[in-house]
């Protein structure tokens, strides 16, 4: 095992994978001269070159256009947006095109291309630039979508989305980039649509994903001193979602919390209540419990912010509920 940054081991998945197929390239702002907006290409300009990691003007909608028709060419294009805030520019080539270009074709046409850049809030960035769209993307057939919280499932699951033959959706965060962990030497991929069970526990079954999951970690510390053990499960990917191993879980523990950073209405919590009440309703002797930033755009005040945002307090407060000890 080696100890990389977030930021480090995005740009040795891609750098791999690019070593490997000269079908891929790397194209988005900042990416080539700056090394990216967070560095998350560095080195990769003075390796692969211009024709390959590719700077553009400020216009998602062009490039990523760009990239959809390449993808449909032969190509496997990354492309990556400074934040996912700005993919609401391109958004029509996402789903219009990338998205559906398979079954309108009739199996003619393959869009193998990852779109990638943070998501949801980075600190006092305000409303426009703090939104999580998760579940805008895996409402949508033909997109994968994948969310990854450390750096070593940040690598296995980036070369699995670059080799996908489906236009794929990986949502990274701009607070995780100086993450450290620990991450595999030599070549590993992780595969889409597959959770992990981070923490081990039988009372409660707490479901998460992306940089919010920290919370749950400092959640289940803190209640284990209490006696009270969490199974703390990573979905890592959103869609296809790996509802085999939520429902495997609450079957054992019987009680769930889904803590996630988004918008309360119709959001992946919703979609996991849904599966579990369908398929494990017997196994539930509480009720689920979701945790959700407020019903609001998101607000520059940093105290406001912090009360915005589900924190570990509030993972404590919904496990002691669920368990019946409030």
């Amino acid at each position: 095992m080696k100890t990389l940054q977030f930021r480090e081991a995005i740009a040795e998945a891609m750098s791999e994978e690019m070593r490997r197929d000269d079908t891929i390239y790397l194209m988005g702002e900042e990416v080539a001269e700056y090394n990216g907006a967070y560095k998350a290409s560095k080195g990769m300009l003075d390796e692969f070159g211009p024709e390959r990691v590719i700077d553009t003007p400020i216009s998602e909608l062009g490039f990523s256009g760009i990239g959809v028709g390449s993808a449909m060419n032969g190509n496997r294009p990354i492309i990556e947006f400074m934040t996912f805030n700005f993919s609401l520019v391109g958004i029509d080539q996402i789903i219009n095109n990338a998205a559906k270009i398979r079954q309108m074709s009739g199996g003619q046409f393959n869009c193998p291309i990852v779109f990638r850049g943070p998501t949801a809030s980075a600190g006092q960035l305000a409303a426009t630039h703090s939104q999580a769209f998760e579940s805008w993307f895996a409402n949508t057939p033909g997109l994968k979508v994948v969310v990854p919280s450390n750096p070593a499932d940040a690598k296995g699951l980036l070369k699995s989305a670059i080799r996908d033959d489906d236009p794929v959706i990986f949502m990274e965060s701009e607070q995780m980039y100086g993450d450290k962990g620990e991450v595999p030497e030599g070549e590993y991929t992780i595969p889409l649509g597959v959770a992990d069970i981070k923490r081990e526990g039988t009372d409660v079954t707490i479901v998460s994903f992306g940089k919010i999951i920290k919370e749950a970690y400092k959640a289940a510390d803190e209640l284990e001193k209490d006696g009270i053990s969490c199974e703390i499960i990573d979905l890592r990917t959103v869609r296809p979602m790996d509802h085999e191993t939520i429902l495997n879980s609450v079957k054992k523990t019987n009680r769930m919390v889904i803590l996630e950073e988004a918008w309360p209405f119709g959001n992946v919590a919703t979609e996991i209540i849904y599966h579990v009440q369908d398929k494990a309703f017997d196994y539930l002797d509480a009720p689920i419990v979701k945790l959700n930033t407020a019903d609001t755009p998101a607000p520059y005040s940093p105290v406001l912010l912090a009360e915005w945002l589900p924190n570990h307090e509030d993972v404590i407060k919904a496990v002691k509920k669920v368990l019946y000890k409030l």
